[in-house]
């Protein structure tokens, strides 16, 4: 049973000390690590064709250095969280330093495609290590709400800003290094966190977490992984055989490993945790707010390179503007909910979200950039006012001792929702676009994607202005699938996050 209240979940006692200056730059160390693991996420779009010029890989490698450090970080966050509650996380963070930092090195210096995929995926491993143990330490560096309130909106913003920033950080880079550059960049932080870990950082774990479970940890990897992976597949290429098998195979796989941690007397997920109203009710808001965010982000730098014609570097310097909304959005949020209903100021972050992407249902070929760019921020602004305070309330919802596996499957469910975020937005808005060339006579690669309509109208400008106004079709109804998820997201706050104050039970 639930026994804690939207707006009281995680709450301290009376009393409880304040963080001071050593928390504070314990946790400015934390925040340098997850920039740069966010980053990794998308720091290869432009480094891309320079990989391929130099290692040549074929189409389907070219995707996996691509792909591999996402379905790696996403299918170990489960397990690290939960070794990280076993053997301390701040032994967990300095061997995720380690091992992403050694990767790093290996990854510039790759000289085949093989290598560079497999030190992607390493680069994976030490992202999982980090990730959920920079969040789950949060608990313990602040027990008061309020400072911690503070911290876990500091750590969303960074995140979501470190995922826009790695283009950015990618072009400036390419731009007078070689490709190798964009993962070298990450050592100055992984040596600054091995030094200043161990002087700053407590060292906690779970006194009475059991024996790891090895089993429950293949089973998740196993689950998660094809999941993702035909998710994406089917985003990428429509409806297929074989990524449909994948993702049944996989949600096979975690029903067994769901069934598995209920007949476990320490199990790697405490789904006695997921049954709590505010921390079950957080981590299905925030999978609704990553599933619109990624899906639309597909979209949105299309149309600003392809529809627009900006240059890659424009383009992602530009996509840093609707950043600006998470500056906003993240205080704002919190500062709300120190005088409003936790779940209250959550729905209406995820109601000006849905404002935001109803405007872009309005984007044109023509449209300014300056319309864009603001409904973007708009959107932005509610959602990460919305999702810090539903980590927050995840956080202060799990025990100290699990916050490791709780921050874990928060993330989990992010990186599921982003990868659902995809398929369905971006299965919405290819079909507009291949309904609006059915009847324009275009070639047949054409009609199926704006790049391949582009490459032909060289010359042709009834070719382009048709794929253009199909795309910004399409666009507009992604646009508006995301103001769908965002009311979703906003009625499952008023339900599940609101506070209760009736005395007695609550569900």
């Amino acid at each position: 049973m639930d026994t804690t209240t939207g707006s009281l979940a995680g709450r301290t006692t009376p009393g409880a000390p304040r963080a001071g200056r050593r928390e504070w730059t314990a946790f400015a160390v934390l925040m340098l690590p997850l920039l740069l693991v966010s980053m990794d996420v998308s720091i290869l779009y432009f480094a891309i064709p320079f990989i391929s010029e130099d290692l040549t890989p074929s189409s389907t490698q070219q995707l996996w250095i691509l792909d591999m450090y996402g379905f790696v970080l996403a299918g170990l966050l489960i397990t690290m969280g939960a070794l990280g509650d076993r053997i301390g996380r701040r032994r967990l963070v300095l061997a995720g330093a380690v091992v992403f930092g050694l990767a790093s090195v290996a990854a510039a210096y790759a000289d085949s495609p093989q290598l560079l995929i497999a030190v992607r995926a390493l680069l994976g491993v030490g992202g999982s290590a980090l990730m959920p143990s920079t969040l789950a330490l949060i608990r313990n560096l602040f027990h008061d709400e309020r400072q911690r309130a503070q911290a876990v909106t500091a750590w969303t913003g960074v995140m979501t800003v470190g995922i826009s920033f790695g283009p950015v950080v990618s072009g400036a880079l390419l731009e007078r290094f070689w490709w190798g550059s964009v993962f070298l960049i990450n050592l100055p932080a992984m040596l600054l966190l091995l030094v200043l870990a161990p002087l700053l950082l407590p060292e906690v774990k779970h006194p009475a977490a059991g024996r790891f479970d090895l089993p429950s940890a293949v089973l998740s990897l196993a689950g998660l992984l094809p999941v993702i992976q035909g998710v994406k597949q089917l985003a990428r290429d429509g409806a297929e055989l074989m990524p449909a098998v994948s993702v049944l195979c996989g949600l096979a796989l975690l029903y067994v490993f769901v069934r598995r941690q209920s007949r476990l007397a320490h199990p790697l997920v405490d789904l006695e945790l997921l049954r709590r109203r505010t921390y079950g009710g957080a981590v299905l808001a925030n999978l609704f707010a990553i599933a619109a965010t990624v899906g639309m982000a597909v979209f949105l730098t299309q149309y600003l390179q392809s529809v627009l014609g900006q240059s890659p570097l424009h383009a992602a310097l530009w996509s840093l503007v609707p950043a600006v909304g998470a500056f906003v959005g993240a205080p704002s949020g919190a500062a709300l909910a120190r005088r409003h209903d936790r779940g209250t100021v959550m729905a209406a972050g995820f109601a000006v979200s849905a404002c935001g992407f109803l405007a872009l249902t309005q984007v044109r070929p023509d449209s300014a950039l300056w319309f864009t760019l603001g409904a973007c921020a708009v959107y932005t602004c509610g959602l990460v006012a919305a999702m810090s305070l539903a980590n927050e309330l995840a956080l202060g919802a799990a025990p100290p001792e699990r916050a490791g596996s709780a921050a874990a499957v928060l993330e989990s469910g992010q990186e599921l929702g982003g990868a659902l975020g995809m398929a369905v937005l971006g299965s919405v808005g290819a079909a507009v676009y291949r309904h609006g060339m059915a009847d324009t006579g275009a070639p047949a690669s054409a009609r199926e994607t704006l790049g391949a309509a582009v490459a032909l109208s060289r010359g042709d400008t009834g070719l382009a202005s048709s794929a253009y106004a199909a795309f910004t079709r399409g666009l507009d109804f992604a646009a508006l699938g995301a103001a769908g998820l965002m009311v979703g997201a906003g009625v499952l706050a008023l339900l599940l996050l609101r506070e209760r104050r009736a005395a007695g039970r609550v569900g």
